[in-house]
């Protein structure tokens, strides 16, 4: 039986190879233009990334390496990992080993704990991990390899070290975060006899009625996992890799950029607008009360949070992927009715508006009302869980662009005099 790095180690070359061939035969064939509206519009639709770990197609959505994530809801985080890395899903015996490797890797260092404890009582969430990610940094596999001097070709395995350790150590650190910033109480051993997901959902120390909320923790592993090259956590920690800086660097630069409002933050601006809702009608409201209180948002020039993608032209997979489970698990609750009534109302409203190019709900839309109901109130702290899950995502991207070979991230960017003066502007 093949081990992780095994498995990687026999399939990279070949991989390689290809990309060589296809630079080599079809180098200088245009694949994209870009317009003055994308310059200015954050690069949005301007393909000039590779990413071979998932691909989100406008009428399809998020696919892992060619497979469809609704067709992944019942994977557990590890076989996720194994998946982006590979490009197959393990077998049982494959699973095992990547998990026993994992959980020997889950013990954080002292000092961790001594930098979070010494960090204001007031600090975000993110903030918090992404310090510790970084304070880290210092015994970094790949760190020590390249000093000690290495071949290119090899630069993807002290990554792969760096990236297993961060994998495995993330939601013990995030769980003791939890209980630190919230004053819930001491930290919470992991528990060796537990997957990834029921694990986390152990340290936590929430209500965990039947199993239900290891089973969501798994889930949200799963479907905030990665999510193409593009969005603001996976290009930052791609460019800050492409210097050769160490995936410590890297995911530290990457969880900063997806604490950001129009980032890793939105599922609570979602879930604020659920409560408002809740609030201002004293419960779920009728469908045509609803459908004004949309309207009256939208005419006081506010966006309905959670409605909407950059990319996506259809209901997100990941939104139907968390309504199916509050549909099994939470039908009674009724933050969760909202969020299943404003699917039902909402795109309706905005169907009306020419502007709107995607009507539909995104995976922030539902997430953040399936926390609230097992108990995790503490809005600041939804992104934390997005931050464990993305990381195996631009992880795995890392480990694959330096198997590559890629070189550092280097556009050009021009003025806009020079801009004015390309396309014949007065």
């Amino acid at each position: 039986m093949a081990s992780l790095k095994e498995k990687l180690a026999a399939k990279i070359p070949a991989e390689v190879e290809e990309v060589r061939n296809l630079i080599k035969e079809h180098g200088d064939k245009v694949v994209s233009q870009v317009t003055v509206k994308q310059v200015f519009g954050g690069m949005r639709g301007v393909k000039g990334l590779v990413c071979n770990t998932s691909l989100v197609e406008p009428d399809r959505g998020l696919e892992i390496r060619g497979i469809p994530i609704a067709k992944l809801t019942d994977k557990l985080p590890e076989e996720i990992l194994w998946l982006l890395l590979t490009g197959e899903l393990p077998n049982q015996e494959e699973l095992a080993s990547l998990q026993e490797d994992l959980k020997i890797r889950r013990k954080v260092p002292e000092y961790v704990w001594d930098v979070l404890n010494a960090m204001p009582a007031d600090s975000h969430p993110m903030t918090m991990l992404s310090t510790a990610v970084l304070v880290m940094e210092k015994d970094s596999v790949f760190k020590k390899r390249y000093q000690e001097g290495m071949k290119k070709t090899e630069y993807w395995e002290p990554t792969l070290e760096d990236t297993l350790d961060l994998v495995a150590r993330l939601p013990v650190i995030a769980a003791a975060i939890y209980r630190q910033r919230f004053n819930k109480g001491p930290r919470i051993p992991s528990n060796p006899d537990l997957d990834m997901g029921a694990d986390y959902a152990h340290m936590l120390g929430l209500p965990n009625p039947n199993g239900e909320l290891e089973k969501l923790m798994r889930l949200y592993l799963v479907l905030h996992s990665d999510h193409e090259g593009g969005n603001v956590s996976a290009f930052v920690t791609n460019i800050v890799g492409s210097a050769l800086s160490n995936i410590y660097y890297a995911l530290s630069a990457g969880l900063n950029g997806l604490a950001g409002p129009l980032h890793g933050l939105a599922n609570q601006e979602c879930l604020r607008w659920v409560l408002m809702v809740q609030e201002k009608f004293g419960g779920v409201p009728t469908d045509e009360q609803l459908r004004q209180f949309a309207w009256d948002t939208l005419n006081a020039g506010k966006v309905i949070p959670g409605y909407g993608h950059a990319v996506l032209r259809v209901t997100d997979p990941r939104f139907d992927a968390f309504l199916a489970f509050g549909k099994k698990y939470c039908a009674d609750d009724p933050v969760f009715q909202i969020v299943a009534k404003i699917f039902d109302v909402v795109p309706g409203v905005l169907k009306q508006l020419q502007k709107v190019k995607d009507p539909w709900p995104n995976v922030d839309a539902g997430s953040g009302a399936l926390l609230y109901h097992y108990g995790m109130k503490e809005f600041d702290y939804y992104t934390v869980i997005f931050g464990i899950s993305r990381a195996m995502g631009v992880c795995s991207q890392a480990v694959m662009n330096r198997a590559l070979g890629l070189p550092i991230v280097r556009p050009k960017s021009v003025t806009t005099d020079w801009i004015k003066k390309t396309v014949g502007a007065a």
